[in-house]
């Protein structure tokens, strides 16, 4: 493995570890974290980041720590919002440096350019299509800070960073305007996001339960804020490993088909199957994809019967029943 920016930083002295806490924000599997103490303590609020960095032994949660932190890294997320809400949070915690890594397809360089006006920054480290610099203790940026849920209409809030923050997303609008009218008594909403589509969902005919299933806490704090409904649960869980023993009648998702800004269909295949495995004998699944997203084989190897019923130029809806994999997961 190549040296990683962070590594590399430390090896030149733009940054030392300190003897106090170390914290870090927007660590994601996969990334070199050797260079970081292994008490270290992780923050994520996106599940399956939490449980592959658990299982690689991190301690990770989805708040920091109290008290004070002697160091902070943060590692930049690609939405703008969220990623200064970060270094923000990073620079009110920490009484010692901050130190901010990114890639440049994520907007690093527009960050860290703002910064230069508002804080002490050590020399850039370019390396590997990104960047990284030091912030000296003490930067004011209380603007940049979460303001809270924010309103958007039709009784719906969000917050800065989650998908589709400034109103629904038109797939799901799409989805939600076809679903039929009695989608039966037990039903998951895959990948429920702030709950839009879970409101159309409760006001079909028959729904006795709704489990909104959804990776990004922040999310679905605000689901729990926009679907004040009693037949309502909500798990904060990966969809593509999310078990529950009854099983389901119906199963509605517009599953995302991006990790971070690469486009990667298999994480909409991997719902198709966690679908399957969560329906009943008789249940259905109600999907929506972009028009380009090659869904149609996994869903013909998920289900005995799968029917395209609609859609627009943007969007194709599914309809598939008869899952061939009985047996939720445990």
């Amino acid at each position: 493995m190549s040296v990683s920016r962070l590594s590399l930083a430390l090896e030149e002295g733009l940054f030392a570890l300190p003897k106090g806490p170390v914290c870090v924000w927007g660590a994601a599997p996969g990334q070199d974290l050797s260079a970081l103490p292994r008490n270290a303590h992780l923050v994520s609020t996106f599940r399956p980041h939490v449980d592959a960095l658990r299982a690689a032994g991190w301690q990770v949660d989805a708040v920091a720590p109290d008290g004070e932190i002697a160091l902070a890294v943060v590692f930049v997320p690609r939405e703008k919002e969220l990623a200064r809400e970060l270094v923000a949070e990073a620079a009110r915690r920490s009484r010692g440096p901050v130190v901010l890594d990114g890639a440049k397809s994520d907007g690093i360089e527009s960050l860290l350019k703002a910064l230069r006006t508002r804080a002490e920054l050590s020399p850039f480290l370019s390396k590997a299509h990104g960047k990284l610099a030091v912030m000296a203790p003490g930067a004011g940026l209380s603007d940049w800070r979460d303001p809270g849920p924010r309103d958007i209409g039709g009784g719906f809030v969000t917050l800065a960073g989650v998908f589709s923050a400034d109103a629904p997303d038109l797939a799901s609008r799409t989805l939600a305007e076809a679903l039929p009218g009695r989608l039966g008594a037990r039903v998951a909403d895959l990948g429920a996001g702030w709950g839009y589509l879970s409101r159309a969902v409760l006001e079909r005919e028959g729904v006795e339960r709704l489990d909104l299933v959804e990776a990004d806490l922040r999310a679905l704090d605000c689901a729990r804020r926009n679907v004040a409904d009693p037949r309502a649960e909500f798990h904060w869980a990966d969809a593509t490993s999310f078990g529950d023993k009854q099983g389901y009648d119906t199963v509605v998702m517009n599953p995302p088909f991006h990790e971070g800004s690469a486009a990667d269909p298999e994480i909409g295949r991997a719902f198709i199957r966690a679908a399957a495995r969560l329906l009943k004998p008789k249940g259905q699944v109600w999907l929506v994809a972009n028009r380009h997203l090659p869904y149609e084989k996994a869903l013909a190897e998920a289900f005995g019967e799968v029917s395209e019923t609609g859609g627009n130029r943007s969007f194709k809806l599914f309809r598939a029943a008869g899952p061939r994999q009985q047996g939720a997961i445990a």
